[in-house]
């Protein structure tokens, strides 16, 4: 395929979706959510990431019946529809995230440490939504910049981005100049919020929900680098579909960056295994385990 036409079908898949947000937008905030729910449902069922999820589910839970695999699926694209229109609706999410009070034994810690000037690295992953969480610290003094990974699709970075700083701090993308900018945050005593639950191809064979999966060693890295607190933070979606729980778990102990990223990885995968249809099981998290074989594939 052609360079021009690669760039015209991003241009009208762009568009296409910037005209669902802005319609999606014009509803009341919880008809909105349930309506971009459901049309994640629909399209998790015809593009694959249905299946892809129940794969993933399989590999993990071999014992659970097909009906509960489907179940599950259904739910986290419903979660991943909801978490899409809530990041683009930030004046409607600061609001709800008034009465988002963290919680959690990580909480005094971090108030200590942003009163010191240490920096805060808040590590989480596609559970709930991850955005929630930078929402309700950053009402409350907190200025939590975001690390995200540009999308294939660069008629849709801009926006992203900006509905990442409509809460509050800044997004720093993963690329040289964003991963600086990262770094000297964190070294001036900020505070950053990543991700390390997708597949990282350089990272260390660590386990994940009993599997053995690629992970950046990056956060705990850096925590180590410029003497950040490690702390593991989850959103869980509450049952009114509308609101969340902000989570802080106590800060890990700095001892050496695989031995910290694997207690990351359990902290996550006790979330996972607790509410299975609040994390993203669309990721190809293990393509190195042997597991379903689109992941194999790709």
């Amino acid at each position: 395929m052609t360079q021009s036409r690669i760039a015209w079908l991003d241009w009208t898949v762009d568009r296409t979706v910037r005209a669902l947000l802005w319609s999606a937008r014009r509803l009341p905030y919880g008809a909105r959510l349930s309506l971009m729910g459901a049309i994640m449902r629909g399209l998790g069922a015809a593009n694959g990431y249905r299946a892809r999820a129940e794969e993933n589910l399989e590999l993990i839970f071999p014992d659970m019946p097909a009906a509960r695999r489907r179940e599950i699926a259904r739910a986290v694209l419903d979660n991943f529809g909801r978490t899409a229109i809530e990041n683009y609706s930030p004046r409607e999410q600061l609001a709800r995230a008034a009465r988002w009070q963290p919680h959690g034994p990580g909480f005094a810690a971090c108030e200590e440490a942003r009163g010191a000037g240490r920096p805060i690295l808040f590590v989480s992953g596609h559970f709930g939504n991850h955005q929630a969480i930078r929402a309700a610290l950053n009402l409350r003094g907190y200025a939590v910049g975001g690390l995200w990974r540009p999308f294939n699709n660069p008629y849709s970075n801009a926006h992203y981005a900006a509905s990442i700083e409509a809460v509050g701090g800044t997004a720093f993308s993963r690329d040289r100049r964003g991963l600086a900018a990262f770094v000297k945050n964190l070294r001036d005593g900020g505070q950053g919020a990543l991700l390390i639950d997708q597949f990282f191809q350089d990272g260390a064979e660590l386990d994940f929900l009993g599997q053995p999966a690629r992970t950046a060693l990056s956060a705990a890295e850096m925590a180590l680098k410029y003497d950040a607190l490690l702390v593991p933070v989850y959103g869980e979606r509450l049952a009114n579909g509308l609101d969340f729980d902000i989570h802080l778990e106590a800060p890990l102990p700095h001892t050496d960056p695989e031995t910290m990223t694997q207690a990351l990885n359990d902290s996550l995968a006790a979330r996972v295994r607790a509410c299975p249809e609040q994390w993203l099981w669309v990721h190809r998290r293990w393509k190195s385990a042997g597991g379903p074989r689109r992941q194999q594939a790709d």
